[in-house]
């Protein structure tokens, strides 16, 4: 089923902390009739718009196509963190990649944070960029484990803003009974994702490209050039760049065997006033070692933000809030009872190995997706390397597309009940805690 639509209103944000708190542009005018440009980018989230930016800037033709509005989707609903590095530790992407591969993707994610950190202060001082990003850990051994990480990256590639905490030095920060230790990574930080992606796409109007809404992309011509379709009209371009993620619907048959979409939920509380110091002592965002991870933040009304990832079909659950509030009113039994006042949910892309995805599908395409969660500063930079690409540099788009990303097993057609039937196994091995 399509998951263009099968959660969302056509063209409609979702009732989010973030649409709320978010000024929106009117809606920009859908595609109709023949347009021909140099680049044409399915997609206007943050891979597809800062892809749009730097060509534009190149003083290329580019014309971006988004089925609903721009930063709709895992764009404008996501947590928030602007986490460092890869879903996969540097030590053992060097023990899989060696040495200098693994290097040069380290150099890139590093660079992802700059960029965005940069982005924010000249462009978008609304998205308020934040420092600081907990690690929650259950056991003493994982704890011992994630130290040793942060002494590897310190020697290694001389990151020296990860501090190992105990569990007394945890619970200073995140008031949770329920960690072991972890880490505070003061170079990674967290956003509001929304604005972020509104002033990302004003910036690439201002740079020259134009942006279509309401223009739902259906089938790709391949050639030189291509031809790209949509329901009222067609884009005829030199390049093509799939930026849909978790939002392309079986556009490419060598992208949808690598990447799969899955569903992950947020809640707002509402403000919590003094008690925002029995969840978090510090502005900071927090992920933790659950397979089915829990992520959250406060926001600057003094909300928590709390999400949970626990779907792997491509509809909604009817009842999103019980299980989501059950999982946050066990971490912090001190708010339980708290009024909710938003809910909503979106689609990501994973991959088999939970590392980002980038295809040369054909000559003149490329495709960028599969972040795994962990793309608020990586999508944006695959954005930009897909754009040095185009423009004849593609040492970096090959760098990065030499992540060890494998097909699914069985491709499109076999990815989903394989993989609801693994990450089944490990959300029950996290109730477990095993």
């Amino acid at each position: 089923m399509n998951p263009l639509y099968r959660n969302d209103s056509p063209g409609t944000f979702p009732d989010s902390w973030y649409a709320a708190t978010t000024d929106l542009p009117p809606q920009r005018p859908e595609l109709r009739g023949e347009v021909r440009a140099d680049v044409c980018i399915i997609g206007a989230g943050y891979t597809g718009l800062t892809a749009a930016r730097h060509l534009a800037v190149r003083g290329m033709n580019v014309v971006v196509l988004e089925a609903h509005r721009a930063g709709f989707g895992a764009s404008g609903r996501n947590g928030g963190q602007v986490g460092t590095g890869y879903n996969w530790s540097q030590q053992d992407l060097a023990a899989k990649m060696g040495d200098g591969p693994a290097r040069a993707v380290w150099d890139m994610a590093e660079a992802a944070k700059s960029d965005l950190r940069d982005f924010v202060a000249d462009h978008a001082p609304e998205a308020a960029y934040k420092p600081g990003v907990a690690y929650g850990v259950y056991t003493a051994k994982d704890a011992k484990k994630v130290a040793q990480e942060a002494e590897y990256l310190r020697k290694t590639y001389g990151y020296d803003q990860i501090t190992p905490l105990d569990r007394g030095g945890f619970h200073d920060i995140v008031r949770s009974p329920l960690y072991a230790g972890g880490t505070l990574d003061t170079g990674a930080g967290h956003i509001h994702p929304l604005r972020y992606a509104v002033a990302l796409a004003r910036a690439a109007e201002e740079a020259g490209a134009t942006i279509h809404e309401g223009s739902e992309v259906h089938h790709i011509k391949h050639g030189h050039p291509a031809k790209v379709q949509t329901g009222r009209g067609h884009v005829i371009a030199d390049h093509v760049i799939l930026a849909g993620n978790g939002y392309l619907p079986g556009i490419d048959r060598k992208v949808a065997a690598r990447v799969m979409p899955i569903n992950s939920f947020i809640c707002a509380t509402a403000p919590l006033g003094n008690k925002a110091a029995k969840v978090l002592t510090r502005d900071i965002a927090v992920a933790d070692s659950k397979f089915v991870v829990n992520y959250y933040r406060l926001t600057e009304d003094q909300r928590l933000l709390f999400g949970g990832r626990e779907s792997y079909s491509i509809g909604f659950p009817r009842d999103i809030t019980t299980a989501l509030v059950a999982r946050m009113e066990n971490m912090f039994p001190q708010i339980a009872g708290t009024p909710i006042d938003h809910v909503w949910g979106g689609t990501l892309g994973i991959t088999m190995t939970r590392l980002p995805a980038l295809q040369r599908v054909a000559p003149n395409v490329l495709s960028g997706a599969g972040f795994s969660g962990h793309g608020v500063a990586l999508s944006g930079y695959a954005g930009r390397i897909m754009a040095e690409a185009v423009a004849g540099q593609a040492s970096q788009f090959d760098a990065m597309a030499a992540l060890p990303v494998p097909d699914f097993p069985g491709g499109a057609i076999a990815r989903a009940p394989l993989l609801t039937l693994a990450m089944t196994w490990y959300a029950m091995r996290d109730r477990l805690g095993i």
